[in-house]
């Protein structure tokens, strides 16, 4: 049975997860969904790695919202370098979803892209799993999650 890892944090400010798991289910049958929360997003590329080799799941989708301050954006760089790290040294994909609240002005908007992100990563991790062909059929076509696709470069 095929085993996606999800983990996500304490810190952020709406459960991007529970999207994600959802939409999963909505397009997988007969899959199991290992879920772990942490205090930050530092905390995600170790988590990750235990779901991988202690919990044997497939592939991961991390997800963190970092804040507004500089400290938030370096910590967020820290937790992509170790989420790098962490496929690495498994050999196994960990998408990471983060949002950093600065990505919108209002609380609403924020949501919105949120919602949006955890849902197309989590179509991302299927299609990784199950249909790679498909990302292939997509490549430099300007896709983006969380807001609009921006289309490829037309000449």
């Amino acid at each position: 049975m095929t085993r996606i890892g999800i983990v996500d944090t304490t810190f952020a400010r709406y459960d991007m997860a529970k999207d994600a798991i959802d939409e999963i289910k909505k397009n997988v049958g007969g899959i199991s969904i290992l879920r772990s929360t942490v205090p930050g997003v530092k905390d995600l590329p170790v988590e990750a790695k235990k779901l991988i080799e202690e919990q044997n799941c497939d592939l991961i989708m991390a997800f963190g919202m970092p804040g507004k301050e500089e400290i938030d954006k370096t910590c967020a760089h820290e937790a992509s370098l170790g989420i790098i790290m962490a496929q690495l040294m498994t050999n196994t994909y960990i998408i990471e979803v983060f949002v950093h609240e600065d990505e919108a002005d209002t609380d609403k908007k924020l949501l919105e892209i949120a919602r949006n992100r955890s849902i197309e990563h989590a179509k991302n991790a299927v299609k990784l799993l199950f249909h790679s062909d498909r990302l292939t059929k997509d490549a430099g076509m300007g896709k983006r999650q969380g807001s609009k696709d921006v289309g490829p470069i037309k000449i």
